[in-house]
């Protein structure tokens, strides 16, 4: 049988926990451009790929011992909605521009059921976990149209 391998880029995180030795940067350096990414209005995975393409960090974990998310927070420049759940909201809100427009796209309004089920699911995960607030709701607007 054929391998699966259509459609993977077959890239490999590094092996090892240590700072590659080829990297210049020290950890102040790689926190202060964390910094002035997030300022510059760069979502956290948009910092990590533009570390990596334009610095040439390859990851910042071992380099400062923190993550991302954790240089922020230490900042005090933390979202205030986790990245994947402000994701789906946004792909909904677009989503139910199109539905406004387009009343009989019957396909649509399943995918915007879909995504708001996420929402949902992922709402009451960060709700449990303390990231989000126990009266975060999110409120559709496309359920009066169905």
């Amino acid at each position: 049988m054929p391998k699966q391998e259509k459609g993977r880029s077959h890239s490999i995180r590094p092996v090892s926990r240590r700072p590659p030795s080829w990297c210049r940067y020290q950890s102040e350096e790689v926190e202060a451009f964390v910094v002035k990414l997030a300022k510059e209005g760069h979502s956290l995975s948009r910092i990590g790929t533009l570390l990596r393409d334009q610095y040439a960090i390859p990851l910042v974990k071992p380099i400062t011992g923190k993550s991302i998310s954790d240089i922020l927070e230490d900042a005090g420049m933390t979202p205030s909605m986790p990245e994947d759940l402000a994701n789906l909201v946004k792909k909904a809100r677009g989503l139910a521009v199109h539905i406004d427009k387009n009343h009989k796209d019957v396909h649509n309004k399943r995918a915007m059921q879909v995504i708001e089920a996420r929402v949902h699911k992922l709402s009451r995960y960060y709700k449990r976990k303390g990231v989000l607030p126990k009266k975060w709701k999110y409120v559709s607007k496309v359920a009066s149209i169905t």
